[in-house]
Order: structure tokens, then C-alpha cells, then sequence
């Protein structure tokens, strides 16, 4: 992935490489005995949305009017520095109906450098999988398995049983984690920790992101804005849920200007800490 960006914030500014900029944040660091460092990634256009409808069905997916090579490779920098990446069983729904980014294969060329990166620091090839869903009711592909990856789901209160036994004879652990109608965050994350997982990237969408800001689990935000308005009546933006009291405060940590991308336009790479 060729090509500079521009470093705004902080100070001192200046023009570097677009590859690294992410691995050089080394969110490794971050680490504690006792509680996981928990982050996350969206592209979303100016008007704040991640995820439009698709047109020919109920469902959305995110605008290929703002997806991009430059963004990708660094949501590709976040998921290599994680020892478990969250997905949902929304997400497995799409990806098997091709209408999903790919994050579960492992085997991506493109992307050899960041598995030598994992190697040279004595990490498993690819990080192990969580899914959070309510139902059950999610395909279960082999590659989910693949190359060695160890699967945790986490549920609501009073799951079917038959779909939990479904998904632990071919997957991996079900586990428990909230009350009849949401996962809680602080329960997944705790737990997490206690299997070992010290680096979470959740991968996931708005949702998701609610139950972990909600319980004061989310770390660090990165959002890339790219310089487009989309509109459209239905759509989604990074967080679903009902309103946040108090409000969650986060503070700036870095900020990039991308000059090139996508088509001739610029976008905005930011990150954001919890306070």
C-alpha cells in the first residue's frame, strides 16, 4: 500500500508513509493483567453513515462510494495487533450472502507482511474469533475454524438450547453474558480477559459498540471520515441504542489527512481515546 499521509495531530506535523501508521500506535502497549485493551474501526462519509440499505433486500451494507484500499489496509494494521477480533452473528449472515467485508479468511496475500509482523512477535498466525449473538441462529463456515482459531460466542439469557449445542459441537464455547435482551460488554470483556485475551479489536457494527461503551468497556475509537455525503432515509451510524446518560466523553489522540483516496478525494483518519 503506497503512498504518504499527512500527520495533523499531534504535534509536530508532518508527511509519512500510510503503511505502519497504525502499527506504530503499538496498541500492544496497552495491555493489563487485569482487563483487556478494547478498540475499534469505522468508515463512515461525512454524514455519518457506516452502512446503507442494499436496495434489493431488508438489509444494509457498507457504501462502496467510501470503501477503500488505503482504509482497509489500516483496519488490516488494528486487526493484526489483536489476540481476538468480536464479530456478530449478523456479520456471518452477510458473509455468507457476499455481502460482507472479509475478515475471516487467513490466507490473504495481500496482507503476508502484517502475518510476518505477528510471527516476529511470537503470535498465533491470526487472532481468535468472538461472536456476540442473541438468536444462535448464524452459519457456522470452516473458515471460522481455520488454522487453528479458537471461537467463544456469547449470547443472552435462555438460549436455545439446540442451537447451542449446534454451535459447540462445530465452533467453540457458548457462554452467557447479559440478560434476556442484550449481551452485556463488562460480563464478554471480563471474561475474555480470563481466558488471556489481553488485545480486543471489535470488528463489529453499531450495536456492538453500544454494549461496550455503555459498560465503560471501549478504549480506543478509530473512525476514517472520507470526504462524501451520502444521504438516504435508512442507514446506520457507529452506535444504536438508547440514549447515553451520562454522555461518553473521548479526546483526540491522533489525527491524518489522506490526500489521495478514494477517487482523487481526501479522507480523515482518526482516533479517539476514552477519557
Amino acid at each position: 500500500m503506497n503512498g504518504s499521509i499527512i500527520k495533523l495531530y499531534p504535534q509536530p506535523a508532518g508527511e509519512q508513509p500510510l503503511k505502519g501508521t497504525y502499527l506504530a500506535h503499538d496498541l500492544r502497549q496497552f495491555t493489563a493483567e487485569n482487563r483487556a485493551f478494547v478498540y475499534t474501526n469505522f468508515v463512515a462519509s461525512l454524514d455519518g453513515r457506516i452502512a446503507v440499505n442494499r436496495g434489493d433486500t431488508e438489509g444494509m451494507n457498507i457504501p462502496q462510494s467510501i470503501t477503500n484500499d488505503r482504509d482497509w489496509w489500516l483496519f488490516q494494521e488494528l486487526a493484526t495487533q489483536a489476540d481476538l477480533i468480536i464479530s456478530s452473528g449478523r456479520y456471518l449472515h452477510d458473509w455468507a450472502q457476499g455481502n460482507a467485508q472479509e475478515i475471516l479468511q487467513t490466507d490473504d496475500p495481500r496482507f503476508a507482511e502484517l502475518c510476518d509482523w505477528r510471527r516476529a512477535r511470537g503470535l498465533p498466525p491470526h487472532a481468535d474469533i468472538a461472536i456476540v449473538s442473541a438468536s444462535l441462529d448464524f452459519p457456522i463456515p470452516d473458515v471460522l475454524t481455520a488454522a487453528g482459531r479458537k471461537v467463544t460466542v456469547f449470547t443472552t439469557a435462555n438460549p436455545d438450547p439446540v442451537r447451542v449445542r449446534k454451535i459447540e459441537k462445530k465452533a467453540g464455547q457458548v457462554i452467557i453474558a447479559g440478560n434476556s435482551k442484550s449481551v452485556d460488554g463488562a460480563v464478554m470483556i471480563d471474561h475474555l480477559t480470563g481466558l488471556g485475551y489481553r488485545s480486543i479489536f471489535s470488528s463489529a457494527g453499531p450495536q456492538i459498540l453500544y454494549l461496550l461503551i455503555a459498560s465503560n468497556m471501549l478504549d480506543r475509537l478509530y473512525i476514517t471520515h472520507v470526504s462524501r455525503i451520502l444521504g438516504g432515509d435508512t442507514y446506520a451510524s457507529i452506535i444504536e441504542g438508547a440514549l447515553l446518560k451520562p454522555a461518553v466523553d473521548l479526546v483526540l489522540n491522533s489525527l491524518y489527512l489522506d490526500p489521495t483516496a478514494p477517487d482523487g478525494l481526501n479522507q480523515l483518519f482518526m482516533a479517539y481515546d476514552r477519557v
